[in-house]
């Protein structure tokens, strides 16, 4: 199914503005995310999708060629997976996957297929005939994803779906259920804070910020061409160059960089992987703290800008607190905005 939204808004009763004119277009089978901070709007958009909230006048929402704005959520035909799971505790595995379809009054061998096909598909198998209290959560989780797709929903819409899970088991998942989002070929919209998250799963990510979308493109695109500092700043945690941008230099506390293009004004920001500890390097900064993370140190270094900046070490032993080091960034690798737009 597609999904075209056109200038879909939100105002609460007391003049909240939770949501400002958004246009969107999602093709068959794309998996989209919208990505940002608490507060920014994202799931107050996902629930009019739904059909949990109502548009603004003059909102459109269109599921391939049929206009929904005005439908329940039960004539939507959409599924759900909520950061609770909202499963039967009383039910097992088998009777909670198999509940939407029995109150669609499908006859008994139709449902038992479609939950056997999921079930399969969610390697549950295990899992299948015990109650949901005697589950892990990530179990749960794959319930809640097998009885979502079990009726065969139009769209597939995710609220924080792997948020209440500890950092292992979610990353475990998070590879899950791209994979499955694929071979159910659905098209799906997941909402999420977690920029990894967002990146691994969708085909398009939507940054959001004050009830508007700062940009959307391709994780790669929105991490290689940021359109604004936020977008730097949430895809990729980037860091600002504190300094003068002028005569095509960055002009710095701890040194001065060229800048490709010649650019004038405006605000600079980096990636801790550009920025590399090098003795010949034309900036100047002193180690404040240095992270063994495994494969590489996070080294917090003063002196370059008047905040903090952090470069990433690949050495074979720790550089010493203390010591005065020298810094490279290659010019491309220097993100710089005509002007500093909203922040979070």
């Amino acid at each position: 199914m597609t999904l075209k939204l056109t200038n879909v808004a939100k105002t609460f009763p007391d003049g909240t503005r939770a949501l400002m004119p958004v246009d969107l277009d999602i093709k068959q089978g794309e998996i989209v995310s919208l990505l940002g901070p608490s507060g920014c709007g994202k799931t107050t958009l996902l629930r009019i999708i739904a059909g949990l909230e109502t548009t603004d006048a003059g909102g459109k929402i269109r599921f391939d060629d049929e206009d929904v704005t005005s439908l329940s959520v039960v004539q939507r035909k959409v599924g759900m997976v909520f950061q609770s799971y909202a499963l039967f505790p009383n039910m097992s595995v088998r009777r909670n996957i198999g509940y939407g379809l029995k109150m669609q009054k499908l006859p008994k061998s139709e449902i038992d297929a479609r939950v056997d096909e999921v079930i399969a598909l969610c390697r549950l198998e295990p899992y299948a005939d015990r109650p949901i209290n005697a589950l892990s959560g990530g179990q749960r989780q794959r319930v809640a994803l097998a009885r979502a797709f079990a009726p065969r929903p139009r769209i597939l819409l995710l609220d924080e779906p792997l948020s209440a899970l500890d950092a292992a088991l979610r990353g475990q998942l998070r590879d899950e259920l791209a994979v499955l989002l694929r071979t159910f070929g659905i098209t799906a919209i997941f909402v999420t804070h977690d920029q990894t998250e967002a990146m691994a799963i969708a085909d398009r990510v939507a940054v959001m910020s004050h009830g508007q979308v700062a940009q959307i493109g391709t994780p790669e695109a929105l991490y290689r061409a940021p359109a604004s500092p936020f977008v730097a700043r949430f895809v990729g945690d980037a860091m600002p160059l504190k300094g003068r941008m002028g005569s095509g230099a960055l002009h710095l506390d701890g040194g001065t960089l060229p800048l490709e293009g010649g650019a004038e004004g405006g605000s600079a920001y980096v990636r801790a992987e550009d920025v590399r500890l090098d003795e010949d390097g034309p900036l100047r900064g002193r180690i404040e703290a240095v992270t063994f993370l495994g494969t590489h140190y996070r080294v917090v270094l003063s002196g370059v800008t008047p905040e903090p900046v952090v470069a990433l070490h690949v050495g074979a032993s720790a550089p010493k607190l203390g010591q005065t080091v020298g810094l490279s960034i290659a010019p491309g690798a220097i993100l710089s905005f005509a002007h500093e737009t909203e922040s979070a």
